[in-house]
């Protein structure tokens, strides 16, 4: 597939991902990962009469900010976004507790800190029925601990649900260990990009440090 926007164009090579697998994005800002996430969940309109080559997926999309000003609490949100699973034990005991969320539960959303919105967002992610997660810096304002934690939950959700995720992010301890897969993104970023089809995590890693 590819894609223009205004200045900058990105190619993005084919390959192929299975069930119970996150593939994880590698490349400098710029390079377009959020862009190919956007193209994934359906984010731009279709251009009438241009054929995108993107498949319709039932997709689950956490973008990368997270700056929620809703005025009702943490429980009414997941109640009204993610009935079924925020209630359902097993959903609870990998999800709910691990990233803490029932402390903050009778909290109203707009009053939370960065990192408590993260871990909210993650939870409203990964609570919507889909065949794929996209998720865009997970671990964007969280403490090194957080991380590790919603490292496993995201690794543990999607390997038991047999769904796959494709994540962008930064952190590079929290990509080596997320990653069954890579894809890594090349170019002269925000001008011409080109997103290499899933590799190994070895040679993808190799190739994105060289």
């Amino acid at each position: 597939m590819s894609k223009q926007l205004g200045g900058f164009k990105l190619e993005v090579m084919e390959g192929e991902f299975t069930d119970s697998q996150i593939i994880v994005m590698l490349g400098e800002n710029g390079t377009g990962k959020t862009t190919f996430i956007r193209m994934l969940a359906g984010a731009f309109p279709r251009e009438e009469g241009v054929d995108s080559g993107m498949p319709e997926f039932n997709v689950s999309y956490k973008p990368q900010g997270n700056d929620s000003k809703r005025e009702c609490t943490v429980r009414q949100l997941l109640h009204d976004k993610i009935r079924d699973a925020y209630t359902h034990p097993q959903f609870v005991s990998d999800v709910i507790r691990p990233l803490q969320i029932e402390p903050l539960l009778d909290q109203v959303v707009k009053t939370l800190s960065g990192g408590e919105k993260q871990r909210v967002a993650i939870t409203l992610c990964l609570g919507k029925p889909a065949d794929i997660y996209l998720i865009d810096e997970p671990s964007a304002h969280l403490d090194s601990e957080q991380r590790i934690t919603a490292s496993k939950v995201i690794k543990r959700f999607i390997l038991h649900a047999k769904k796959t995720a494709f994540i962008v992010e930064h952190d590079f301890i929290m990509a080596t260990y997320l990653a069954d897969r890579v894809i890594v993104y090349e170019g002269q970023p925000a001008v011409k990009c080109i997103a290499h089809s899933p590799q190994s995590l070895l040679s993808g890693m190799n190739l994105f440090l060289s």
